[in-house]
Parts: C-alpha cells; sequence; structure tokens
C-alpha cells in the first residue's frame, strides 16, 4: 500500500497527527474501516472522517503515481540507447505533426458544418418572411 508524503498541517494536534501518520501506514483500507466503524457506534464520526477523507483528497489517491507523471507534458527520460530514444522522440514529434494535421481537419469539417446549417437557416427563415408575406397580400 502507499503512503501519503504530504506532511501535516500545522494546525492539526500532535495526537491526531500521529493518528493520521499511522493510518497512512496501513493504507487506504484503513480508513475506509474506521470510517466504517465510525458510521455504525456513531454516525457524526463517520461522517466526519468520509469528509476528512475527501478533503484531504485521500479517498481519491491513486496507487500508482508514474500514470500522471507523463502527463501534462512531462520530459521523458532516457533510456541510455541513443537508437531507441532518437526513433521514440522522432515517432512522438510525428504523432504530434499528424494530431495537429487531424485537429485543423477537424475545424474545417466543423466550420463547413456550421456554413451549411447557417445556410439552411437564412433558407428557411427567407421562405418563412416570403409565406408571410403571400398570406399579408392574399388577406389584404
Amino acid at each position: 500500500m502507499t503512503t501519503l508524503t504530504q506532511d501535516p498541517p500545522a494546525w492539526l494536534p500532535g495526537w491526531f497527527s500521529r493518528a493520521e501518520r499511522w493510518m497512512d501506514s496501513k493504507g487506504k483500507g484503513a480508513w475506509i474501516a474506521a470510517m466504517i466503524l465510525g458510521f455504525i457506534f456513531f454516525w457524526p464520526v463517520g461522517l466526519a472522517i468520509l469528509a476528512y477523507l475527501i478533503w484531504s483528497k485521500r479517498m481519491f489517491n491513486s496507487s500508482c503515481k508514474s500514470r500522471h507523471s507523463r502527463r501534462h507534458g512531462a520530459p521523458m527520460q532516457s533510456t541510455g540507447n541513443s537508437a531507441f530514444d532518437a526513433y521514440r522522440e522522432e515517432t512522438l514529434r510525428r504523432l504530434q505533426d499528424e494530431q495537429q494535421s487531424f485537429e485543423a481537419f477537424l475545424g474545417r469539417l466543423r466550420e463547413a458544418k456550421d456554413k451549411a446549417e447557417f445556410d439552411q437557416f437564412m433558407e428557411d427563415r427567407a421562405r418563412n418572411a416570403n409565406a408571410a408575406q403571400e398570406t399579408d397580400d392574399k388577406t389584404a
């Protein structure tokens, strides 16, 4: 199980900080067990633990940190094999170029669709205006 590496806030009492570190060392299951026991024995305690788990982001803490580290443009580490690193960089650059081309294509498609819809709207509006004009002429 993973433990959180964050230090507890300074405003927490010492016993609470120790209890929090002990629960973190036991893992997420210990927090969930404490929450369930809190609901069983005195529901406000269970609710308080649940609120604390959500507030401190312990409830949704992922056990796999490497998944998130490569997102958001984090640089890739060298593998030590320069040929592979060059191949990987070229492949990633090619994929980025393809992605940009595809996004530009989708933008052109959206613009064409928007233009077609607007043209259809204008035709319908003109047709309705002509129909209204003809009915006004007949009643006059």
